[in-house]
């Protein structure tokens, strides 16, 4: 056992997953509910062809609600586990430095792909309108939109879900199904292929192996939003989701399989290869923190 690291103790195989299609038809009708009280308050009627900023604000707010809401009547009334075993509570100190690590992390594995993607496909950045304010700006108002949504989805396919997979199947399963979980909830996202499912199901590997190391979901959090942000910041789409970022104007490059095309780097071969890496790099974090 490494030091500092909090195991749920074996759980069956059927008692896990009743658990989890529980937690998740909890989290799912909270947060529906949630959405919706938001939508009335607001005088707001969501458009799901075309989403505004104020919806997905409201989409991963609600997300956040619901879905904590229902590890905490799932995971900690029903199954009693406590925020350590959730790893939700790891000491300050260490969720802070995951957090940061994993900020780091996916910032810099992100931005590696993109970078590759100028010499290789042809990828690159032309100015377009807006003073250096406007984008600070525009990227601030933007990564708040992108941290809870980022952390919903944590919450979601690595907080309680996976530490059941982990006590009843072992931790490589639990984050391989997790990973495969988490791609196919990509599916309906414009320009989806099978080499983007491929890379959300790597990230998902990555975001699953950081929830395992010091910091819990914290760490994991922080490759996620690292990850998002900088694509966001560098005005490439997320996950085939575009926004606007003033100064600058993102071309993707060719081939499309390369470099994710309109589907943004997380279609590429090129993300491939980082993610990759960057599963390796964790695991070696992990280890090393651990021991």
């Amino acid at each position: 056992m490494t030091s500092g690291d909090t195991v749920v103790p074996p759980i069956t195989a059927t008692r896990a997953i009743v658990a989890i299609i529980v937690f998740a038809l909890l989290g799912a009708l909270l947060s529906l509910l949630l959405a919706f009280a938001a939508a009335l308050l607001l005088h707001h009627i969501p458009n799901p062809a075309k989403p505004a900023p104020i919806d997905v604000a409201i989409q991963g707010g609600a997300a956040l609600l619901g879905f904590g809401l229902a590890t905490w009547v799932v995971g900690h009334i029903a199954l009693h586990l406590d925020a350590r075993e959730l790893r939700w509570r790891t000491g300050g100190v260490r969720a802070l430095n995951g957090f940061g690590g994993g900020l780091l992390l996916g910032t810099v594995a992100v931005g590696t792909a993109m970078l590759l993607a100028v010499p290789i496909g042809g990828a690159g950045w032309s100015p377009d309108a807006g003073s250096f304010a406007q984008y600070l700006s525009r990227v601030g108002a933007t990564l708040g939109l992108l941290a809870p949504a980022a952390l919903s989805e944590e919450v979601i396919f690595r907080g309680l879900p996976l530490v059941l997979l982990a006590a009843a199947f072992g931790r490589r399963g639990a984050i391989v199904a997790m990973a495969l979980l988490f791609g196919l909830a990509h599916a309906a996202n414009p320009g989806f292929t099978g080499l983007a499912f491929g890379n959300i199901a790597l990230a998902g590997v990555l975001l699953g192996v950081a929830f395992f190391a010091p910091g819990g979901i914290w760490t994991a959090f922080g490759v996620h939003l690292g990850w998002n942000g900088t694509l966001a910041a560098l005005d490439a789409p997320v996950s085939g989701l575009p926004f606007s970022i003033p100064m600058l104007d993102y071309h993707s490059g060719s081939p499309a399989w390369l470099t994710g095309g309109g589907f943004g780097p997380e279609g590429g071969l090129l993300a491939t290869c980082v993610l990759t890496i960057a599963i390796f790099v964790a695991a070696r974090w992990a280890r090393e923190k651990q021991s």
